[in-house]
Formats: structure tokens, C-alpha cells, sequence
């Protein structure tokens, strides 16, 4: 995708996502924009059928194997990223709100084992509380509305289980840096919420995209202690 086609997509998003606010609905949009997307990734511009490449260079520096330990996908989307833990070895369940989107990804990787699952992040099912030894964000956070911020990060350090990890991928900006538009990134101040949720910061670095105005991304993993 070309920068004026993913800006005008983007532009796409942030119009769905107001118009549903207005209704009160801070999730609605996601459906409606795979649903317009019609079964094409192009127009959806984290939709790269292939892993975030952010957290695959992570996880091959740092040699990620899952060797059958439980693995869960915060946002899957499409499914990209879950495959890709998929073949390094991970028992893998993956969830998106959007039913379109995970119908989506059960038909580009339905041969595969993962657990696709429509989900609601503040109504988990039965078992992921406490329940994978790693979890992965991947932009899930930076869409939603800032005022949810917190509860989302208290949702997500919910599923990580003893001694298990985390792994955040965002966009990043300064603690004093106010955020313009959707996507929101995050700050440090934002992440220390995890740590506030019992979990040790154990890694963090800064990332630069390929954009003509670049953008930080934080990767950041954290264990529960």
C-alpha cells in the first residue's frame, strides 16, 4: 500500500470510529471497516498478511520458541501475528471483537490449530484469566478511546499467568507529548499501568517505522513475577 492510500484509510477509520462514538458504541467501528474491506487486506492498513514486523524482529533476536506453552493474541485481527507464534511452536488462542474479522482469518488460516475466538476484551471467556504463559499486543490499545486506557491495560495484564510474559507494541510518544488523533499512542506513563497490575518491566525499546514522518514504536515485555 502506498502512504496516500493507507493515510486515506486511516482517515476512513477515524471517521467510523467518531460516528460510532456519537452512538455511544467505542468498538462498532472495527466491524464495519473490516465489512467494508469487503475481503480485501488493502484496505485495511495494519493488514500486512504477515507477522507485525516489530514483533518479529523482537522475537528472533531474542529467539522466541513456544515449544507447546499457551499463547494469546490480543486484537488478532486477521490473524498474522497468531499464525506466526502458531509456527514458532505456541499452543495458540486468538481473539478480535470483530466477527468479520475473525471469519476472516479462520479462512486464511483455517488448516492451521489456532483458536480463533470472537471476543469481547472486558468479557473474557472462562480460563484466559491468568491462563497463557505469553500474550501478545499489538496495537490494540492505541485505537481505543484514552479515557478506557486504563481498564484496557488492567484487561490485558489479566490474562498473563505466573512467571508468564507480555509483549506491547504501540505507537510511543513523550509523557508530555498530548496525543492529536486516533491511533493514541501511548506513553511510558501509560505502561507503567501494567507494572501497577503486578507485572515486571523487563525489556523496553524504541522502534523507528518507515514513514516520511517517522513514528516511535515501544516494544516492551514485561513478566509476571
Amino acid at each position: 500500500m502506498d502512504d496516500e492510500h493507507i493515510k486515506a484509510r486511516r482517515a476512513r477509520a477515524r471517521e467510523l470510529a467518531a460516528g460510532f462514538a456519537e452512538k455511544g458504541d467505542s468498538f462498532g467501528w472495527f466491524d464495519e471497516f473490516y465489512k467494508e474491506a469487503a475481503g480485501n487486506n488493502e484496505q485495511i492498513p495494519w493488514a500486512d498478511l504477515e507477522p507485525n514486523r516489530f514483533f518479529k524482529d523482537w522475537a528472533e533476536r531474542n529467539n522466541l520458541k513456544g515449544n507447546g506453552r499457551k499463547a494469546l493474541v490480543v486484537g488478532c485481527g486477521l490473524g498474522d501475528d497468531a499464525i506466526y507464534l502458531d509456527d514458532l511452536g505456541f499452543s495458540v488462542t486468538a481473539f478480535d471483537i470483530s466477527s468479520t474479522a475473525i471469519e476472516w482469518a479462520k479462512r486464511l488460516y483455517g488448516d492451521s490449530d489456532i483458536q480463533f475466538e470472537v471476543a469481547d476484551l472486558f468479557q473474557p471467556y472462562r480460563g484466559w484469566l491468568s491462563g497463557f504463559d505469553f500474550v501478545l499486543e499489538v496495537y490494540t490499545i492505541q485505537p481505543l478511546p484514552m479515557e478506557m486506557r486504563p481498564g484496557v491495560i488492567d484487561a490485558i495484564a489479566a490474562f498473563v499467568a505466573k512467571n508468564g510474559r507480555l509483549l506491547v507494541v504501540n505507537r510511543g510518544r513523550e509523557d508530555d507529548e498530548k496525543p492529536v488523533e486516533l491511533p493514541w499512542p501511548l506513553s511510558r506513563h501509560d505502561l507503567s499501568r501494567f507494572e501497577e497490575n503486578g507485572l515486571k518491566q523487563i525489556r523496553f525499546e524504541i522502534m523507528m517505522d518507515g514513514e516520511e514522518e517517522p513514528i516511535p514504536r515501544f516494544v516492551v515485555e514485561y513478566v509476571r513475577v
